[in-house]
Formats: C-alpha cells, sequence, structure tokens
C-alpha cells in the first residue's frame, strides 16, 4: 500500500515538472512573444500586469 502511495506521488510529481517545463519563463522574450500571439481577451490580470512590466516598458 506505501509503495503504491510512494508510486502514485511519484507520478504526480514528474507529471508536474514536465508541464511547467514546458512554459516559457514570465517576463522572457518567447514569453512575450506567447502572449503577443494569446486573444487579450484570454488574458488574466495577473499576465496583463506582468506583460505591461516585462514587455512594454
Amino acid at each position: 500500500m506505501l509503495l503504491k502511495k510512494l508510486l502514485a506521488t511519484s507520478v504526480v510529481c514528474i507529471f508536474a515538472l514536465g508541464i511547467t517545463a514546458c512554459s516559457p519563463e514570465v517576463g522572457s522574450e518567447a514569453w512575450c512573444k506567447k502572449m503577443e500571439d494569446k486573444p487579450k481577451g484570454d488574458w488574466s490580470a495577473n499576465e496583463a500586469a506582468d506583460y505591461t512590466k516585462h514587455c512594454v516598458f
């Protein structure tokens, strides 16, 4: 039972690391380009603030 929990936890952690590794770092040129291509209506408030902070100024 403990082995199954450990295995499940390991799989979830590896999956989470894989997902986050695919996203460009906020403020990088790749991230700014990605945001330019994304429809403005789909931006969150945090994304809009980060875009203004890192890509406009």
